[in-house]
């Protein structure tokens, strides 16, 4: 019992690191007004800051993954390269004289951020056992789970009293710090001893791995369909105040961690119950919160389930990458960009159901679309497994 709940001081570091990344990308929705009138633009054109980054994870990851590989360069040296040419964007970020500045400040951020994690990944699979790989992947991710609940709301904070650039000095310091750390504290390895370039191509012709991507970005896409426009459908669907949505902002963060923590224990072992049982919820939580009409309680309760899945998930999603493929870099930084796509269509999607007149809470129909596609992808994988035991006895 003592061993298993030990794991590497460096895996609590990586999660710090994916914290400092995760702030940084949605840091802009708590301080967009302070953005619009620094650089006299719209709202949307500030909210287009988070898209650019985005866009960078999706886009950009992979590539820069693939040219690291290419070159032998050891995950602990790749990464710290790339944190530190994250803290230079993020610098060029916080001291931008204009908005054409900012936004590409914004995508260099991405396209690294996206390498980063993915590398954070295949380091926490390295240094964890592999019977405690989805417990040691739930502590790297808790920084990206506690990312709303405090960086955000912390960013904005200090925006608030010192200005937005306070706020993005501050992470970029934070990333600076992380930077130091990894370099200190991570076991160096030696040039070339990740898997080949090739091999890792190779892993990614196996079936079993694109069919636990495609899960992985409805997962995300049904997530962020509804939470994208969550706050407007708790003010004028379920009556809520606007003074009292941060709280329930807050408590479905809460409950994002919760859900990170017991998934992560069970990730290991029942991978698939674990992301079957979490999209069964997905499916009534959205289709529960889109039925709802005046029951306040009902609404909030199918709010916060939906927070103690969804995002919440993670550890067995990437168990299940794990376990299709090596946890090499390439097949994390993709699984990071699926993730990040599946995230910016059901965002989309969602929008453009409220746009063509369905109401505010279309978006909750669509992420129950989502979800129950994500279930039934589910099918087959289950019915091989099912399959291969029986043969097996």
């Amino acid at each position: 019992m003592t061993a298993r709940s030990k794991l590497p001081p460096t895996v609590y570091l990586l999660g710090l690191t994916i914290f400092s990344l995760v702030t940084a990308e949605f840091m802009i929705a708590g301080m967009m007004p302070a953005l619009a009138d620094a650089f006299s633009v719209s709202l949307a054109q500030v909210g287009n800051l988070i898209a650019f980054y985005a866009l960078g994870m999706a886009l950009g990851g992979p590539p820069v993954t693939v040219l690291l590989l290419s070159k032998g360069i050891s995950n602990q040296r790749a990464l710290v390269g790339l944190l530190a040419i994250y803290v230079a964007a993020g610098a060029l970020a916080a001291a931008a004289p204009s908005y054409a500045v900012l936004a590409l400040a914004r995508v260099i951020m991405g396209v690294v951020s996206a390498a980063c994690i993915g590398l954070c990944m295949t380091v926490c699979a390295s240094l964890a056992a592999p019977e405690a790989r989805g417990r040691a992947v739930s502590v790297v991710l808790g920084g990206l789970m506690l990312s709303p609940v405090a960086g955000v709301p912390m960013t904005a904070w200090i925006e608030h009293h010192y200005g937005w650039r306070a706020s993005s000095w501050l992470v970029v310091l934070l990333a600076l710090a992380c930077t130091a750390l990894v370099a200190t504290l991570l076991p160096k390895g030696e040039p070339g001893s990740e898997p080949a370039l090739g091999r890792q191509w190779a892993d990614l012709k196996s079936r079993s791995l694109w069919a636990a991507y495609a899960t992985s970005g409805l997962i995300i896409g049904a997530t962020f369909a509804a939470f994208s426009y969550c706050t407007p459908i708790l003010i004028e669907e379920v009556g809520i105040a606007p003074g009292n949505v941060a709280p329930w902002l807050a408590l479905y963060g809460v409950a994002n961690l919760v859900g990170n923590m017991l998934i992560g224990r069970i990730a290991d072992r029942h991978t698939m119950a674990a992301l079957g049982w979490g999209l069964g919820v997905m499916v009534l939580a959205l289709g529960g919160f889109a039925l709802a009409g005046d029951l306040r309680w009902l609404n909030l309760s199918c709010f916060i389930a939906l927070g103690l899945t969804g995002v919440a998930l993670n550890p067995a999603m990437v168990a299940r990458v794990m376990r299709a493929a090596e946890p090499g870099a390439l097949v994390n930084t993709l699984h990071t960009s699926v993730i990040t796509a599946g995230l910016a269509f059901g965002s989309w999607a969602g929008g453009t159901a409220i746009d063509a007149g369905y109401g505010l809470r279309a978006p909750l129909w669509v992420g129950a679309g989502m979800a129950l596609l994500g279930l039934l992808s589910l099918a087959r994988p289950a019915a091989a497994r099912r399959v291969a035991t029986s043969l097996s006895q």
